[in-house]
């Protein structure tokens, strides 16, 4: 069985928490007819530690980078979040961009437009998703997974 460690990186308040606990922090998926372990590294509350932010870098094989679709702050700081990554694994790591709260859409700051935009920029692939009603959580994590 493979063993995967997936780290959530973002601003505060964009839901890596929410999205975390969505896969219980360890879970076992089946990804392409194979079972595998996915534990989650949840960052939330740190964000200012550069450190520790680092160490979770290390740490991880995969990223989700996380922005809330209600907060043009949240989205505007991934390149901070992306340097650090790209700077701690002296390369190109795999990640993927999501979206999260897409449920808030009345509250909407980033639209899907632009945030597929800077995903192609970045070289990845992206989704919306929403912790609050389970919205393509599973399938992100599974889709990261396939890529590792």
């Amino acid at each position: 069985m493979d063993n995967w460690r997936v780290a959530v990186l973002g601003d505060g308040g964009v839901g890596k928490t929410a999205l975390a606990v969505q896969m219980p922090y360890c879970k076992q998926l089946v990804v392409d007819n194979q079972m595998c372990f996915v534990e989650v590294i949840d960052t939330a509350g740190q964000e200012e530690y550069t450190t520790l932010r680092d160490q979770w870098v290390r740490e991880g094989q995969g990223f989700i980078l996380v922005y809330s679709i209600a907060s043009w702050q949240t989205f505007e700081r991934l390149e901070i979040f992306r340097q650090s990554m790209r700077h701690v694994k002296c390369g190109d790591p795999i990640f993927m961009l999501v979206g999260n709260k897409c449920d808030k859409g009345y509250k909407r700051e980033v639209s899907k437009e632009e945030g597929a935009a800077l995903a192609r920029q970045f070289g990845c692939e992206f989704i919306e998703a929403s912790a609050k009603t389970a919205e393509n959580v599973q399938h992100l994590f599974m889709n990261l997974v396939c890529t590792l």
